[in-house]
């Protein structure tokens, strides 16, 4: 195998795991609990977030309640498909970092207890008045999608053209 396509095959493989990276964290359940069972998104809030709570554990039911050490109590309403159960609350401005626990109640006895993590920290740059550092980081992040967009439709070309050479090379008739 040639070092063109071995170096085209693996960032083929490279580039397809960085895409495909933040669609697997997207996809994990919240911290603690069973991922069939609560999911908290997100798994890390800050204060002023809205948090919401996805159940299965209530079975056919549809409603139920839950409770939030730092929010307080909140409720649990049908989902868009039968046996889910959707609540939101909102973390207080005033949150501590650390472990929040969420208990979440259905009829007749069901009791689920999860917990996820609160982030002192606020999401962001801070506004200083002045300065170009809030506006850079808003474009960092889409800077660098754009680069790694462009990298990859520039491997997939060069690749392409690469195979068309060969092709076009191995067809050629004899004379």
């Amino acid at each position: 195998m040639s070092p063109a396509r071995t170096a085209l095959q693996a960032a083929l493989i490279v580039g397809t795991l960085a895409l495909s990276g933040p669609a697997a964290l997207a996809a994990e359940p919240g911290v603690g609990g069973s991922a069939s069972d609560v999911r908290i998104y997100p798994a890390k809030a800050s204060p002023g977030t809205t948090v919401t709570v996805i159940t299965t554990a209530c079975g056919k039911e549809t409603y139920g309640k839950g409770e939030s050490e730092t929010a307080g109590q909140f409720h649990l309403f049908q989902g868009d498909r039968p046996g889910v159960l959707v609540g939101t609350f909102q973390v207080p401005e005033g949150a501590a970092s650390g472990t929040d626990t969420v208990t979440l109640k259905c009829p007749p006895r069901i009791k689920q207890t999860v917990t996820y993590q609160v982030s002192g920290r606020p999401n962001g740059a801070v506004d200083a008045g002045y300065g170009w550092a809030a506006a850079a980081e808003e474009t960092d992040s889409s800077n660098g999608q754009l680069v790694l967009g462009a990298l990859l439709l520039g491997g997939a070309v060069a690749g392409g053209a690469i195979r068309m050479r060969r092709h076009a090379t191995n067809t050629r008739p004899s004379a």
